[in-house]
């Protein structure tokens, strides 16, 4: 049975002009919010630049919401942060707060008793007071050493109540401090996969290709004067689709694939008993172990290969097969 109320048509394309008009809302407010990046942003940044401490958001409710998710995504892209409630601070988590530290609030009215009550405190500490507001003449403001202005012209609730244009331009502008600070740092893809160590993610910014390496275990590496017949062979036995071939020093100076060797037993089967350097690939394309396996997964994607030879001083030392990719869930 279905259990889903029916809407006739003229019911749908209300409630899809609702849905878009809050979109429209929402996303004039976040492109007015570009004059909000003025020399007090610009002073902000500058000031956790040059701090030992570290930023901690406080909010209430919805704003408390948004600077839980604000922390969150400085501190993941390399400014360490932290969330405090508000009304949980007058209760003594404002212990957790020190003079080097800089303390963002937010509230949109500028006027929430509960970030009230903390500011002389946080004042007394010695901590720098950022207000996050969309009030300039709030107490808040007043009270603070910058002032981020967040406000919107109108709110996406048609009655004008619930935060939603306010909040989402909150949270914005968080965004954009998160990722100006993350930028003049130099966070690498590197330093955002140390802190994201779980999931396809983490899986995607940390494993390096000497690590897929592992999966297989095998380097099917055969003389330029082998012959291809033998070749074959070698291959078979490491269950690999290619063979890297090397010079008398052990240097690589090609690759021959099974499909090669289908291509030119279509012809004849007599080049079974040539030497795998007349059929090779000469100069083949490859990799470094350190390198990411996402940019191993790159090259195979961009040269339409399944098999890339791992060299280390010119040496092969492994052969990186796509489906090792697979099964290391670099995708």
């Amino acid at each position: 049975m279905n259990d889903f109320p029916t809407v006739d048509q003229r019911q749908v394309e209300h409630i899809s002009a609702e849905a878009r008009e809050v979109l429209a809302v929402e996303a004039k407010s976040i492109l007015k919010l570009q004059e909000a990046i003025d020399d007090e942003f610009v002073c902000l940044v500058k000031l956790i630049l040059k701090s030992q401490g570290r930023i901690i958001l406080i909010g209430v409710g919805k704003s408390g919401l948004i600077a839980r998710k604000i922390a969150a995504t400085l501190s993941s892209t390399g400014s360490p942060s932290f969330f405090v409630h508000a009304g949980e601070a007058s209760h003594g988590d404002l212990g957790m707060i020190t003079e080097e530290d800089i303390v963002i609030a937010i509230s949109n009215s500028g006027e929430t008793e509960e970030v009230l009550a903390l500011l002389s405190s946080i004042k007394r500490i010695g901590a720098h007071l950022v207000a996050l507001t969309g009030q300039r003449d709030s107490t808040l403001a007043k009270y603070s050493d910058i002032v981020i202005f967040s406000g919107v012209e109108e709110e996406a609730c048609p009655h004008g109540l619930a935060p939603t244009a306010s909040t989402t331009a909150a949270m914005a502008l968080g965004d954009a401090l998160a990722i100006a600070l993350s930028s003049l740092r130099g966070f690498t893809p590197e330093d955002f996969a140390l802190y994201h160590p779980g999931g396809n993610l983490g899986r995607r910014l940390l494993t390096r290709v000497k690590d897929v390496l592992e999966i297989r275990g095998q380097n099917p590496v055969v003389g330029s004067n082998t012959t291809v017949k033998e070749t074959l062979f070698t291959m078979t036995d490491s269950k690999m689709g290619s063979a890297s071939v090397v010079d008398q020093g052990g240097l690589l100076i090609g690759i021959i694939t099974d499909g090669d060797i289908r291509r030119h037993l279509e012809k004849s089967s007599s080049f079974l008993e040539r030497p795998v350097a007349e059929v090779m690939t000469s100069n083949p394309t490859t990799i470094s172990g350190d390198k990411l396996a996402s940019e191993a997964l790159r090259v195979m994607e961009e040269k339409e290969i399944n098999d890339l030879p791992v060299v280390e001083e010119g040496r092969p030392v492994g052969m990186l097969n796509f489906q090792d990719l697979l099964r290391a869930k670099i995708f």
